[in-house]
């Protein structure tokens, strides 16, 4: 018998997806209801969980033009509000973004692989 959806959330996750999909969730829902319909975000619903919840990504989340940009972007329906699905394409968007920038940026230094003189091991062999 398949799982209802609820059951999916009331079982512990068995792998770092899952709990990323959770997350998403719960977190979507710990902001969206305060102001209005509790399945959607209002614009400062919007505002509070985009400085809360991704001020180190988004550091000008407190700039009311920049979350009235973000929010117009979303608001695919035109509603004046974010449900989950529109909430979903900004987190997959900000993801992509990021994978992006570390796809384009140099790997960190690991010390682990220096040979105790600055340079790694990579360095070493040239």
């Amino acid at each position: 018998m398949p799982r209802s959806k609820c059951d999916v959330m009331s079982k512990e996750p068995s792998s770092n997806l899952e709990s990323a999909m959770q997350m998403l969730i719960k977190t979507f829902h710990k902001y969206s209801g305060k102001e209005g319909d509790k399945y959607t975000l209002s614009r400062g619903e919007l505002r509070e969980l985009l400085t809360e919840e991704l001020g180190n990504y988004l550091g000008n989340a407190q700039d009311k033009d920049a979350v009235e940009r973000v929010m117009n972007d979303l608001d695919a329906n035109n509603d004046g509000e974010v449900d989950f699905t529109e909430f979903i394409i900004l987190m997959g968007a900000l993801t992509v973004a990021c994978n992006d920038f570390f796809l384009d940026s140099p790997p960190p230094k690991n010390k682990a692989e220096s040979k105790g003189d600055g340079a790694t091991t990579e360095e070493k062999k040239e």
